[in-house]
């Protein structure tokens, strides 16, 4: 216990002196968010919110890059409660210290969160590169690939690789700072999972053009290479966060590495989400966890309570789904199975529930559209919240 000890000095400093762990925050730096002046003084460094030895040394030496850095933490807060608006977590852990446990726990909130910033900083500094906002880089380079005809590379494409070297070097550094016991396991996911946002913003490289012509004719095309949209990429992390798979820490030799806690689930695979611990239960209120719950929210039915459950079975691709409720049905997913019961006659749904094998418990969140009761009437109703146990 005493080598994780030495890195609560940093963790002190911060704004954020919440203690969650035994281990400094990874995450603490998107505090610089908040920081309203702008940076260009090296005094100013020490002074920031969040940042570790490491990430402070990289400002007093990339000023102007830090301030790109302070834009990226803001698109980070932006963009994932954007993306979760519609969710009972709707990412305010971000918002305020207070919400740093929820994002420390190996949860799959804290999963996406970590992929999402690893994602926004490379796609923040590489799209600076381009406007001219960022004096360090240039255009990112011309692909060698050839056009069909009428097509050719020209403008100035996003520069990828400066955004991933400098984005990785910065919001790595708390996760690589070792100690005499090695990585703490949460590191190892928050490795995993920021690399999963790397792999999804090269991913998000497209080919742009532009068309050129008389009276509009686009007879030529001017081509490069360009990001899409932090927001598209945060939405195909999304889908990744839904899919995400529960490891467990697991030495390997003399190393360690995270491994499907499930025994039949297949090995994880570099391009998903990972997390360690189940996720709260959202459906409370509790500002603590970033919950709003689901009191007047569209998780109500008029008329009758409803809560819907779904579980998913490690390994084999389904999900299994329940509605607690009188007199609807469960709406049927792709590849899914439904049920519905009575509220207060579950008994037979839950020994049956029982029988299933090796239930991942975890939250995930859907939107389902009306769906009809018995009558054949549609129940004003979408649920936004789906909750996983441990059954």
């Amino acid at each position: 216990m005493k080598s994780e000890s030495v890195s609560f000095p940093l963790c002190a400093v911060t704004l954020l002196t919440l203690a969650l762990s035994q281990h400094c925050a990874a995450i603490r730096w998107l505090a610089i968010s908040q920081t309203a002046e702008h940076i260009n003084k090296t005094q100013q460094c020490k002074m920031l919110p969040g940042l570790v030895s490491s990430q402070a040394q990289l400002c007093r030496t990339n000023l102007e890059l830090m301030q790109i850095i302070v834009q990226a933490a803001r698109e980070v807060k932006k963009t994932c409660q954007k993306a979760f608006a519609d969710m009972r977590w709707n990412c305010s852990s971000i918002d305020a210290p207070k919400y740093l446990p929820d994002l420390e726990r190996g949860t799959r909130e804290s999963a996406f969160v970590y992929a999402l910033s690893a994602a926004a900083i490379s796609h923040t500094i590489a799209r600076a590169c381009t406007s001219g906002d960022l004096k360090l880089c240039t255009c990112g380079p011309i692909p060698g690939d050839a056009l069909e005809p009428g097509h050719r590379w020209g403008g100035c494409a996003d520069n990828l690789h400066y955004g991933l070297v400098m984005g990785s070097k910065f919001s790595d550094a708390p996760m690589k700072m070792k100690k005499k016991t090695g990585l703490h396991p949460n590191k190892l996911m928050h490795l995993h999972n920021s690399e999963v946002g790397r792999q999804a913003l090269k991913d998000a490289l497209v080919m742009k053009c532009k068309c050129h012509g008389v009276s509009g004719s686009c007879s030529i095309r001017t081509c490069w290479r360009g990001l899409q949209d932090l927001k598209e990429i945060a939405q195909d992390l999304k889908t990744k966060y839904l899919s995400a798979t529960r490891v467990k820490h697991q030495p390997t030799g003399t190393r360690k590495q995270l491994v499907p806690k499930d025994i039949d689930v297949r090995p994880v695979r570099e391009n998903e989400l990972v997390y360690l611990q189940s996720s709260p239960d959202f459906c409370a209120k509790n500002d603590k966890m970033g919950s709003i719950g689901t009191q007047d929210s569209n998780a109500a039915i008029r008329g009758a309570k409803s809560f819907l459950l779904i579980s998913a079975l490690g390994g084999n691709g389904w999900l299994r789904l329940r509605r607690l409720t009188h007199s609807a049905h469960c709406q049927t997913l792709p590849g899914a199975v439904s049920e519905a019961c009575e509220s207060d006659a579950d008994e037979a749904v839950q020994q049956d529930i029982e029988r299933e094998r090796q239930l991942r418990s975890d939250v995930l969140r859907t939107r389902l559209q009306p769906i009809h009761g018995e009558s054949g009437g549609a129940l004003p109703l979408q649920v936004p919240l789906v909750l996983l146990r441990h059954l």
